[in-house]
């Protein structure tokens, strides 16, 4: 229908016409396998264009030669044998109206000496970077000439396959170890002035031209202000974009910025906490002063922020990558004016994070993302409606909710507390993560608008839930801090009770961590806010080893503001109390029998939750299924028969914290599957 959105307005790309302005844009979500896109990977892109985009982005990194090895489990572009998965992936996507290119690159430095076949690794000269750890061999000229072929192949792969072109990964990457004087140190015809450094870009984008004629589409990603100690200039980084566009380039995806250490890296790809989109005027800046169609992608997690940057001239075209994520339908639900029913991405930055650490990628609070193949986006109606009843509205009590509701089931919700939410509560508590309430706050809006009950301050006993007569029972009643075992556990402060502000930081505090997650460094960095003088105490070698690549460095800054210490590989023994009304804390090194004492006003202890399982115990034999769960239907999304109980009625099912100590993603994930079947 007409529109005057400016989103929902078409864009003609060289030949080529996109619905609308939003573009998903390359990433890796690694769910390559063998280094091929198979049916997960095609699954994942067409989700996204059944869901109304424009232009999905596949190969985050695909890359074009064999001494570039996948570095996140990428797309090898440099094997034939890619070229018949392409062609369904892009059959797929075209099936539902979307175009669909793929990101070209060898990262030159930014790589594994250690992966693939071993090969030595090569960059423009010889630095390391901070992020990859290797040490890279300057190219030579034989290697050039190798690489600029491969290039020309990769293109050619993508073309013979259907694509509709491709994006050159410009960005920190090979190309980009050429261009930066901070990086290419050479002294021959490669290096030194602006246009030695360009020699190597423009001769791969001539051979690319060349091998796929001038018809197909070619863009490049490219960081315009390198953010570089000694790098190009703004100015500098406008006039390469100038001359590669002479070469034949038809668009430029407009980054500001490198991703040369994990810092760098959480500055562009940015979680909460973080302004929104806070590159978008420097895109505009860009865009105004070339001739080339101009893409920006960068914390643009909502369509009011996408939309103005269209209204405002400042890009072309808008990049909703991590949105997408979140909701694969985002442009069809503001097509059919459910702009409200998006699903949110509150930017935890759980989807990168995973793929940092060598993981897949999966959305925080979107069970169904990344697992298309088995888990549908949309829940399909129950054959008949049942009574439910769901115990605790944190996460995975309402992700249970929604889908009973969704599948056509009469919900009702018992919560002990006066709102809904649970652990998410305390965790967005924190002024950094407060975005996390979103997580709450979607899944509330959706519950009511499918008729689901809502019973707060009810702590439900058994008698309570025998009394709604039920068909099926889940039980979500999450966890309570883990106290440990250590002798004098008694003494020791729980972070719920920190960030509820239920009690203030001590003057001097410790806070032991051996969960390693963000639960411990959301306390620690609450404390050091606070202005105590904090010790960080963990048993592990590194600080917080499960907090990802783009979060950490946060935590780390207000480490270095605020002064804490650090303390690694120690073992919180004892705790007692001094006749001066202090804590005395007793540490052992975690590889040697030595220990050492602490005097402190308060110590912080995190060891995860404890299930919260009372109720999930006595209502057990009172169950059809005594709680018993098939793993093999649960997997399958198939109804659960198992029966111990044929006297009795209902059905019982316990899920998230309240099995387990997990996260929030686990918590999504045992609440969608198991209640899709029912």
């Amino acid at each position: 229908m007409p529109t005057n959105d400016p989103l929902l307005q078409p864009f003609e790309l060289k030949h080529l016409r996109l619905r609308n302005r939003v573009v998903s844009t390359a990433h890796e979500p690694a769910y390559a396998e063998d280094g091929m896109p198979k049916d997960r990977y095609l699954r994942y892109h067409a989700e996204k264009a059944k869901g109304g985009l424009a232009l999905t982005m596949i190969g985050g990194a695909a890359c074009v030669s064999p001494e570039a090895p996948a570095f996140v489990n990428n797309i090898a572009l440099y094997r034939d044998e890619v070229v018949p998965y392409l062609v369904k992936v892009a059959d797929a996507v075209h099936e539902h109206g979307a175009l669909v290119m793929s990101q070209v690159t060898h990262p030159g430095r930014r790589t594994s000496n250690y992966e693939g076949d071993w090969l030595p690794i090569v960059s423009s000269s010889g630095q390391r970077e901070r992020a990859h750890r290797a040490v890279p061999k300057a190219a030579e000229d034989w290697d050039i000439t190798r690489i600029v072929t491969a290039y020309a192949d990769a293109a050619e792969r993508c073309a013979a396959a259907g694509l509709d072109g491709i994006e050159l990964m410009a960005h920190s990457h090979l190309i980009d170890q050429f261009l930066s004087p901070a990086i290419n140190d050479r002294d021959d015809e490669w290096g030194g002035s602006l246009e030695n450094r360009l020699r190597f870009p423009l001769d791969l984008v001539r051979a690319i031209r060349h091998r796929v004629g001038e018809e197909f589409v070619v863009g490049i990603r490219i960081g315009v202000d390198e953010g570089r100690d000694g790098g190009n200039s703004v100015d500098e980084g406008i006039e390469v974009v100038r001359r590669l566009g002479e070469a034949g380039i038809d668009f430029v995806n407009v980054i500001c910025g490198n991703l040369d250490s994990d810092r760098t890296m959480a500055e562009i790809i940015a979680p909460m906490g973080t302004p929104s989109a806070p590159h978008l005027d420097f895109a505009g800046r860009v865009r105004a002063a070339i001739d080339i169609p101009v893409l920006h992608a960068g914390r643009i997690a909502d369509l009011p922020t996408a939309r103005h940057a269209i209204e405002a001239g400042l890009v072309d075209l808008v990049g909703m990558t991590r949105a997408h994520i979140a909701d694969p339908h985002l442009m069809r639900r503001l097509v059919d004016g459910e702009e409200d029913r998006i699903r949110p991405c509150v930017g935890a930055g759980y989807c990168i994070d995973r793929v940092y650490e060598g993981a897949d990628a999966f959305c925080i609070h979107n069970a169904a993302t990344g697992r298309e193949t088995s888990i549908p986006h949309e829940v399909a109606p129950a054959p008949d409606s049942k009574s439910t009843v769901v115990v605790g509205a944190g996460p995975a009590g309402l992700e249970a909710a929604r889908v009973l509701a969704e599948r056509g089931h009469r919900v009702t919700v018992l919560e002990a507390a006066s709102e809904p939410g649970g652990q998410l509560l305390v965790a967005a508590a924190a002024p950094r993560r407060r975005d996390l309430i979103g997580i709450v706050d979607w899944r509330v809006a959706e519950c009511r608008r499918l008729g689901v009950t809502f019973r707060y301050n009810t702590f439900a006993e058994v008698d309570d839930v025998l009394a709604e007569d039920a068909d099926v029972v889940v039980v979500a009643t999450g966890g309570i801090p883990d106290a440990g075992t250590v002798k004098g556990a008694d003494l020791i402060t729980d972070g719920w009770q920190i960030l509820s502000r239920e009690t203030n930081p001590g003057e001097t505090v410790l806070l032991y961590d051996d969960n390693g997650d963000h639960q411990g460094m959301n306390v620690a960095e609450a404390v050091a806010r606070s202005g105590a003088d904090l010790e960080f105490v963990t048993p592990e070698r590194t600080v917080a080893p499960l907090v990802g690549a783009s979060n950490y460095p946060a935590y780390l800054r207000t480490f270095a503001e605020q002064g804490v210490r650090t303390t690694l590989n120690a073992e919180l023994v004892a705790v007692a109390r001094t006749e001066d009304r202090k804590l005395a804390v007793t540490l052992r090194d975690a590889h040697v029998d030595v220990t050492s004492t602490r005097i402190v006003d308060q110590v912080i202890a995190e060891h995860g939750t404890v299930p919260n399982d009372e109720l999930y115990f006595d209502l057990k034999p009172h169950s059809r299924n005594r709680g018993d769960l098939d793993f093999g239907d649960l997997l399958a999304l198939r109804p659960q028969h198992v029966t111990h109980n044929g006297d009795s009625r209902f059905q019982l099912f316990r899920i998230g914290d309240a099995v387990t100590s997990r996260n929030v993603h686990a918590a999504i994930l045992d609440a969608n599957r198991l209640c899709q079947a029912i």
